[in-house]
């Protein structure tokens, strides 16, 4: 995902956030998303472990769940079992945070419900992205997503099905629509695609607890005069709003002017910023197109809250969960594999 074209995106740790879901009810979910960069995560369980003793944010302050099974907690585990203390509370500070689960291809109706039961129990949202659009990524790093637009509808209602009543925010399909407008996505596609990512917003909608921001770029790429139509077609008008920076660099400051700018193109529409690596702003000690990839001296930003202090700006979100990988590239494993060096990196160059 957010490949090279343009060097405009920063690359997601991509696929299906959790492969390994179990189920409040405690019957268990098969490994998701095998052969297109995805990988198996985290599961979510009435009865599944809190190996490194992470709690909740203040429900007041970051209503979403924080998975106290997730990647990173049990990293901080590894590290105080090895007694590394210091590398531990390092990733502690990624690990007490909400961040997005990626449902993934295989058992979308499992990871929703699975995600979204603990997330209640909590009396937390969860946070969900969903990325399984056809022809994803245009083949490159996170390339896959469903087979036809169908199986693609099908995948949608699974995940509908799994959110149920309870409370959710669901980001919807990084880069669908910006590949849209750059051309990546081939020009036949393009009417179903309109059509798909429309309806998924509708049939999401139809979950009386489910919020729906589409993915809307970042402001290292084009303008918003270059997106808002497109958004139009792709439903914003029936969504909560849309998402900026996901996976991507680019500062707050620069995020919150172009979501402004944009809103104010599709009906004053709020939006969210992932600020989980914009910390130190996007890379540019490098005239690399791949400056998205894995970059050095990133750090996070703004942790999770729905205090934004700007009524336009709904929350700030960790969409991309920070130490995933964004591809096999400056020495990373693939798209969507944690990598224990790059979030140590991150942690330590954050003010």
């Amino acid at each position: 995902m957010y490949g090279s074209h343009n060097g405009r995106f920063a690359m997601r740790g991509v696929a299906a956030a959790a492969g390994l879901v179990l189920l409040l009810a405690g019957c268990s979910a098969s490994e998701d998303g095998k052969g297109d960069g995805d990988r198996p995560g985290a599961g979510a369980s009435e009865g599944g472990g809190n190996p490194a003793g992470i709690g909740q944010r203040p429900a007041g302050t970051v209503p979403y769940w924080v998975n106290p099974d997730g990647t990173a907690a049990r990293q901080v585990a590894a590290y105080t079992k090895d007694g590394n203390a210091e590398a531990a509370a390092l990733i502690r500070r990624i690990a007490e945070q909400p961040v997005a689960e990626w449902v993934g291809a295989e058992n979308p109706e499992a990871e929703a419900k699975g995600f979204t039961r603990a997330a209640a129990k909590a009396d937390r949202r969860a946070l969900l992205v969903l990325y399984n659009i056809p022809h994803r990524d245009c083949g490159q790093f996170s390339k896959g997503g469903a087979a036809d637009g169908d199986a693609y509808r099908a995948w949608v209602e699974a995940v509908a099905r799994g959110i149920g009543d309870r409370g959710a925010t669901v980001i919807l399909e990084p880069d669908a629509v910006v590949h849209l407008v750059d051309g990546c996505t081939p020009r036949k596609l393009h009417e179903e695609r309109y059509d798909l990512l429309k309806g998924a917003v509708e049939r999401l909608k139809k979950q009386p607890g489910t919020r729906v921001y589409l993915d809307a770029g970042n402001a290292g790429w084009r303008t918003p005069d270059a997106l808002f139509d497109s958004l139009l077609r792709a439903g914003i008008g029936a969504a909560d709003g849309f998402a900026v920076n996901v996976s991507n660099f680019q500062t707050t400051a620069a995020s919150k002017e172009f979501g402004k700018q944009l809103s104010a193109k599709v009906g004053g529409k709020p939006f969210v910023i992932d600020t989980s690596r914009n910390g130190n702003g996007p890379y540019t000690a490098s005239d690399s197109e791949e400056t998205w990839c894995n970059p050095p001296g990133r750090a996070l930003g703004e942790p999770p809250t729905a205090e934004t202090g700007d009524g336009l700006v709904d929350a700030y979100l960790w969409i991309k969960r920070p130490g995933e990988s964004d591809g096999d590239c400056r020495g990373g494993p693939k798209a969507g594999e944690w990598w224990p060096a790059y979030a140590l990196d991150l942690v330590r160059a954050t003010k």
